[in-house]
């Protein structure tokens, strides 16, 4: 990809606000559908779509890309251009991540945008409609919850480490094997969301042992970063995004820096 001169963008705070603007607008669509009458359809392999999703997905698309029409669109919930990999600047959004939880009426859901540069996430929002918790960072600028500066949690001990996990993870047992190791297990919905509650200090560290998309974790991650954590994969590599395949594989773990570096020494000896 040519990098080009970025002096024309608009500022980070500008692209922030647009961001955040955005996501809680779609967060009114989205709770306008909670707990109401919706459309669900599968994509295939338990991935449930609803009308909200795809409202929400459209009212991002429409007003992120008049805003900068210049700008690549990844989204769950649109057709995948590889036009995108050509593209400096990239959106990269989940209109509802937690989809399941929101059918089944658990606040455990949120609008993720993100804005990618040359591969990197520089600006982060995620919006959860139902509890008003907003996450929002840009690079360089800090990581905010509600509008309050957040740290994530310093506490490396493992014994002592409350882990964020995925429910379905939990459900079939994945996280079985490692009960006696950690300290507690919280089965939370939605990869985005438990990237901003880690990020917050809500928890010491997140991690998964499935695969995930790019559009999952980018704003979180850039929120992860901007907090002084990290976000890598199961092979210890941080992630690269707007990729040609969005499948972030084999799994991955976010929070304090040493508290990941320890995380992935256990789950690489179990393997």
């Amino acid at each position: 990809m040519n990098a080009r001169n970025t002096t024309n963008f608009p500022s980070m705070i500008s692209e922030l606000k647009l961001a955040k603007n955005a996501a809680i607008e779609a967060g009114k669509i989205i709770e306008n559908y909670f707990q109401a009458d919706y459309e669900i359809k599968e994509k295939g392999n338990h991935n449930p779509v609803t009308t909200a999703d795809h409202a929400a997905d459209s009212y991002l698309k429409d007003i992120l890309s008049k805003a900068r029409p210049e700008y690549g669109w990844l989204s769950e919930e649109t057709i995948d251009s590889h036009e995108r990999i050509n593209k400096e600047r990239i959106w990269v959004v989940d209109p509802l991540d937690g989809t399941k939880e929101f059918i089944e009426g658990i606040p455990n859901f949120v609008v993720s945008i993100a804005l990618v540069e040359n591969c990197e996430p520089i600006v982060g929002v995620l919006y959860n409609p139902v509890t008003k918790e907003i996450f929002t960072a840009a690079k360089s600028k800090g990581a905010f919850l509600n509008g309050e500066p957040i740290q994530c949690s310093n506490s490396n001990n493992v014994s002592e480490m409350v882990m964020l996990t995925s429910r379905s993870e939990t459900r079939r047992g994945l996280w079985e094997p490692y009960t006696q190791i950690f300290g507690e297990f919280r089965a939370v919905g939605s990869v985005a969301y438990k990237l901003g509650l880690t990020a917050a200090g809500e928890a010491d560290i997140f991690a998964s042992l499935r695969p995930k998309n790019e559009w999952d974790i980018c704003a979180g991650n850039c929120i992860i970063n901007e907090v002084g954590g990290k976000l890598i994969d199961l092979m210890g590599r941080r992630v690269s995004f707007n990729q040609e395949s969005t499948l972030i594989e084999p799994g991955l773990i976010a929070g304090e820096i040493g508290a990941v570096d320890k995380t992935l020494k256990i789950l690489t000896k179990k393997k």
